[in-house]
């Protein structure tokens, strides 16, 4: 199994963990089936991620890249699976991590779609650039936090008022994950399709 090995900030912060490399990451990804298209916004979502994780880092904060980049490859690792039995492919991508060893990644994965917890004054977190990251892709291409709320209603509020309220809120709180990453950063949000593609 290709791994890395974290550095000794990362050991400090509780990573002595080994974690996947991306060679692994893309031998999962074809383990478990994952379609081209969603292989696409995984690769997009990790770019964008590994940004801000090492600008973050520059800026000061004690983040680790190796994690944040294998994190965001594999956060949707279950979603063709789950297309198919329509399962959550969230909870399905935890289960494919912990059968894998990848304790280290599988909070990010389970965390991609919604935070389970999210403080404002905390130190920022890799669940927290993988999530804000996955919320600026639509499909391979960078968008606006209000392009992809427009998506995600579309695609899966079902014109149900509770499902689309639910995507609603997640919205907000992404926002106020967005003010929490760039207010560090040297350049903004509506940049970031600049800095990548």
């Amino acid at each position: 199994m290709a791994l890395l090995r974290p550095g000794t900030d990362q050991k400090e912060r509780g990573y002595a963990k080994m974690v996947p490399s991306r060679d692994l990451c893309f031998q999962l990804m074809d383990r478990y089936g994952m379609w081209e298209n969603i292989k696409a916004h995984s690769i997009m979502v990790q770019k964008i991620s590994t940004l801000l994780a090492d600008s973050l880092r520059d800026a000061g904060e004690n983040l680790h890249t190796n994690l944040v980049t294998a994190g965001a490859l594999m956060h949707d690792i279950g979603k063709s699976l789950c297309l198919e039995s329509g399962e959550d492919h969230a909870a399905k991508g935890v289960e494919i991590c912990l059968e894998n060893h990848l304790e280290e990644i599988a909070g990010i994965v389970g965390e991609h779609i919604r935070l389970k917890h999210f403080d404002e004054k905390a130190p920022i977190s890799e669940k927290e650039i993988v999530y804000y990251a996955d919320k600026r892709v639509n499909h391979d291409r960078i968008v606006s936090l209000d392009e992809r709320l427009d998506y995600l209603l579309a695609q899966y509020g079902r014109n149900e008022d509770w499902i689309c309220q639910r995507i609603r809120d997640n919205f907000l709180q992404c926002r106020e994950v967005e003010k929490k990453l760039f207010r560090k950063l040297t350049f903004g949000p509506e940049e970031l399709r600049r800095l990548i593609e």
